[in-house]
């Protein structure tokens, strides 16, 4: 049965595991990536001053990011967008990021999304974020762990893995999941995800190796991800960490001035940012004959 509804590119189930792989990888490419390429969306929203920045990825694809600047800046955050559209759809939360929380902030779009270049796969969003943090280390004159992450939905996922990886000053998760296979199985679970899927963005199995401080927040109403796998994730998370339910809030609702007032919290309590001198400015000198 499962061969006949996912395998029918396999002529007579005659090779049904092989298959049934292929036909689901399309599903799953279709359903966890969605994204926007450019021109969709309003690349000049309104009083959003923004940097359009550029870099480039270990692999040497090209990548697009807004810097949003503060001239009194407490902080320096990175920012990575849900799974669909790209991120024009991110203007809200970071003017009220910069705007409330005075932070530097830059986003940015993954391979595929925008006018990021390339085709979104796990292994490669990831070296994305990597990238994207290193632009702005340079921008900042900061170490990595001085840049607070703040991922959404998919891009929790995605700073869960440099957070574990790196560590980082802080790290804020909003409406963020389990694993890729656990929303999965929440949504189809008649069919096989967790043997199947390709991306995992397994949180879960990574949180734990982040030490830092912890800032989360998830829709109690929230369909796309469960607040059980929120919780689950947060459970895992080491100390000092703090849980901020979103009371009525489903997965993409504005965030909560409970959230804000948390964030608040959670900033005074970070540890200093030190950042690096800057470059000398060399001087020719003329030596006397």
């Amino acid at each position: 049965m499962l061969c006949g509804i996912l395998g029918a590119q396999v002529v007579g189930c005659a090779s049904p595991l092989s298959g049934l792989r292929a036909a689901f990888r399309d599903f799953e490419q279709s359903h966890v990536f969605q994204p926007n390429p450019y021109p969709a969306g309003d690349w000049s929203p309104a009083a959003f001053e923004f940097e359009d920045v550029w870099f480039t990825a270990a692999d040497g694809t090209r990548l697009n990011g807004w810097y949003y600047p503060h001239e009194k800046a407490v902080g320096i955050a990175l920012f990575a967008h849900g799974n669909g559209g790209n991120l024009t759809h991110c203007a809200e939360i970071l003017r009220s990021l910069h705007n409330r929380h005075r932070l530097s902030i830059m986003a940015f779009d993954y391979r595929g999304y925008g006018k990021s270049e390339g085709t979104p796969v796990e292994e490669g969003i990831l070296q994305d974020a990597i990238a994207a943090r290193q632009w702005l280390e340079q921008r900042e004159r900061i170490a990595a762990t001085d840049v607070i992450l703040v991922g959404q939905s998919l891009g929790g996922g995605i700073m869960v893995d440099l957070a574990a990886n790196d560590n980082a000053r802080g790290l804020v998760l909003i409406s963020t999941f389990t694993s890729l296979p656990d929303v999965a199985a929440h949504h189809y679970p008649l069919l096989p995800s967790r043997s199947l899927m390709h991306n995992r963005f397994d949180s879960i199995a990574k949180i734990g190796d982040f030490h830092g401080r912890l800032l989360q927040v998830h829709g109690d109403k929230d369909r796309t991800v469960p607040l059980e796998q929120a919780q689950r994730l947060f459970a895992a998370a080491n100390e000092p960490k703090r849980f901020v339910a979103n009371h009525g809030g489903d997965h993409n609702d504005r965030l909560s001035e409970e959230f804000h007032k948390a964030f608040e919290e959670f900033q005074a309590s970070l540890p200093p940012v030190h950042r690096q001198p800057p470059p000398p400015r060399w001087r020719s000198t003329q030596v006397a004959e």
